[in-house]
């Protein structure tokens, strides 16, 4: 894995992610939006926190399985049904971010959608790893 975070000191210091990525890896992994399944792929739980510690999870079991690590994820997109909600609960989801990708903050985006393919989906995140 060969990566660079750029952070301008003119954008002030981003909290939890990264402003910019660039990449010098050999191996790119596009990982498809993935919502809070289970193996049966029914939605874990009703609870945004729960459905985020899923969905990322699910994210890094696809970079497992293609031979990656949590750290080579270079963008994730977070897709979210109330941004309102994420906002309250966001010490919470960064207690289980760090669980899972410890302080390794990539270019990060969310969005607040209408709604998810999945009706009871409150979160989908999608992302690009590199090594």
């Amino acid at each position: 894995m060969s990566f660079t975070l750029i952070n301008p000191e003119s954008l002030g210091a981003p909290r939890g992610y990264s402003n910019g990525v660039v990449t010098e890896g050999r191996r790119l992994l596009f990982i498809a939006g993935q919502v809070a399944w289970n193996e049966q792929q029914q939605i874990v739980s009703a609870d945004l926190v729960e459905q985020f510690d899923r969905a990322l999870a699910n994210v890094i079991a696809v970079v497992t399985e293609a031979g990656g690590k949590p750290e080579q994820i270079a963008r994730l997109a977070l897709y979210v049904t109330d941004k309102n909600a994420y906002r309250e609960r966001m010490k919470e989801i960064g207690e289980r971010y760090r669980a899972r990708m410890g302080k390794h903050f990539p270019a990060m985006v969310l969005v607040e959608v209408k709604g998810l393919l999945e009706d009871n989906a409150k979160i989908e995140i999608e992302a690009t790893a590199v090594w």
